[in-house]
């Protein structure tokens, strides 16, 4: 493979990370501004959507808050560890799947990056059904999800071509 093929499409992809990485910000950075600047905690309300900051300390929808420094640091370096991990696996792949990392990786450096930061991870988009309040969560969130959703649909239609093809063996 031609080495400025390699080096064109790895710019690319590290541009779409950073793209997914910057807009995650500018969003966080706006509701934190907005929510600053306001004296109530809703900055928007609707029927299905309200936006309104919350500082997430847990890992993944508020679960497991912890306020142990030590702990936090721990789950902290384990989740940089993770990231790792998929950037690895999104540079060995190919496609929709390789698109789907990028996703994956993008958002989880913009809540990693908080983290660092913030020492929390700023949530903000609450979508609900009259009391039910699904969690609240961010773009970054956004990104990760869709890009599991992605690879999840890959893995069910990748199975079914494999199973076609065990068929007609």
């Amino acid at each position: 493979m031609n080495l400025g093929i390699v080096k064109n499409k790895t710019y690319h992809d590290l541009f779409i990370i950073f793209l997914i990485f910057i807009f995650d910000r500018v969003s966080k950075i706006f509701i934190i501004n907005t929510y600053s600047q306001n004296s109530f905690p809703e900055i928007f309300q609707s029927k299905f959507l309200n936006i309104h900051l919350i500082w997430n300390d847990g890992i993944a929808f508020g679960l497991f808050s912890i306020s142990e420094g030590n702990l936090y640091n721990f789950f902290t370096f384990f989740i940089f560890l993770i990231i790792f991990g998929i950037f690895l696996m999104f540079y060995k792949s190919k496609g929709l799947r390789r698109y789907s990392y990028l996703m994956i990786v993008g958002g989880a450096i913009g809540n990693l990056f908080d983290r660092i930061v913030y020492k929390a991870v700023p949530d903000f988009i609450d979508f609900h059904i009259k009391d039910f309040h699904w969690f609240i969560f961010n773009i970054a969130d956004v990104f990760i999800t869709v890009g599991i959703f992605f690879m999840i649909f890959i893995e069910f239609t990748d199975k079914n071509k494999e199973q076609n093809n065990y068929e007609k063996n």
